[in-house]
């Protein structure tokens, strides 16, 4: 079944603004909220739904790709399998919404897994300790955006501390924080006018971590990892567009002590091109011809981005003609459809002329002055303006 317009999910149109992108979110979460439909076995699924448009409408290099391309443009923002609940980096900006799933009940364990069992101990102190994401550029040309490739680079990152495995610990011990009890969070009470009031705050004694370690590892200073150079594989899809850009899971900074690793993020940048001009996935090339070959027509060479191909000029053609030559353009992102080649046709005028060639022009100039050339729109403009 074909996947529902983000837009029409969200109950918006292409214009809205980020403002009005968030409250219809909110609206459609709170009322798909697992605990105020427990008995409707399509809540979840609505809610999933309505998550993913968000994340994509949300974040302004993804809607602007969703708005180009549709949902082939996103697609390679998520996994073989779609969009998951790991994906949504929104739930932070929802808590009233989202702290109420984090209670290890089903619905919890079914959308965000086991790893994340327990929003206020082992998700705080994984978000703590994950690693940073690392972003960089890689310039393509057409060509290999024609065909797409594979790449492989040199990224300077953080990787884990073989002396310690990651964990920091010169002797692998490590402790569970006495304060917060391995939550990373204390609850704090305090009196007020109003009675007793109750904050959490990250814990100071581990800082948020939820473990201590007395005797840190000296090759990494007890963080778990160590910098280092190591070879990335970037698959290139074929068809993709300058300013896009590639997520690569778990390729960033080691997380401290043993914590997850975070992204690579690769930005693409399009080289100039020679011969062709990019617009979308046309291609655009400006081709001279003489003034002979455009009198008299005939065939032409005109490149593409594979191999040059033979194409019919009409006699008579103008300067500024635009032939189309179908499907020569680039791919689509994840179709088998290609953009056209436009070939657009510039009449030269040679400037340095033999006495020969003179000679020849001027025997031709009698039948120039018979055509009586003047200033104004053609016959066929001043009809078509008629009719409109």
């Amino acid at each position: 079944m074909a996947k529902r317009d983000y837009y029409e999910i969200l109950g918006l149109d292409r214009n809205a603004n980020t403002s009005e992108i968030k409250r219809a979110y909110r609206k459609l979460a709170m009322k798909y909220h697992p605990d105020k439909n427990k008995d409707d076995p399509d809540a979840e699924e609505k809610f999933k739904e309505a998550s993913e448009a968000y994340e994509v409408l949300g974040d302004e290099k993804k809607r602007s790709l969703y708005d180009q391309y549709g949902h082939a443009g996103v697609d390679s923002q998520f996994g073989t399998g779609g969009f998951q609940w790991s994906d949504f980096t929104h739930a932070t900006d929802f808590s009233d919404i989202f702290e109420n799933l984090f209670s290890g009940n089903g619905f919890f364990s079914s959308i965000f897994g086991d790893s994340f069992t327990g929003f206020g101990t082992r998700r705080r102190r994984a978000a703590v300790n994950r690693g940073e994401d690392l972003k960089i550029s890689l310039s393509l040309t057409l060509e290999e955006i024609n065909t797409g490739v594979t790449k492989k680079i040199k990224v300077n990152t953080k990787t884990e501390c073989e002396k310690c495995r990651g964990t920091g610990s010169a002797d692998g011990r490590i402790s569970t924080c006495p304060q917060c009890g391995g939550a990373g969070q204390v609850r704090q009470v305090r009196q007020s006018f109003f009675g007793q009031m109750s904050t959490i705050t990250t814990c100071p004694t581990c800082n948020g971590k939820g473990t201590i370690i007395r005797n840190r590892c000296a090759a990494c200073y007890g963080e778990g990892r160590i910098t280092s150079v190591k070879t990335v594989k970037i698959n290139i899809p074929a068809g993709i567009a300058d300013g896009q850009y590639l997520k690569l899971r778990g390729q960033g900074n080691a997380g401290k002590q043993g914590g997850p690793a975070g992204d690579i993020l690769v930005f693409i940048k399009e080289k100039r091109h020679d011969i062709f001009e990019r617009d979308g996935q046309d291609l655009i090339c400006k081709f001279p011809i003489t003034i002979t070959k455009a009198v008299l027509g005939g065939t032409l060479e005109v490149p593409t981005l594979q191999k040059h191909i033979k194409m019919k000029l009409p006699p008579g053609t103008q300067t500024g003609k635009v032939f189309r030559l179908k499907s020569q353009g680039l791919p689509y992102l994840n179709s088998t459809r290609k953009g056209n080649l436009f070939i657009k046709i510039t009449v030269v005028i040679p400037a340095d002329l033999s006495k020969a060639e003179r000679e020849l022009y001027k025997k031709l100039e009698p039948f120039d002055e018979k055509r009586n050339l003047k200033p104004g729109k053609t016959f066929f403009e001043k009809i078509k303006e008629y009719f409109v």
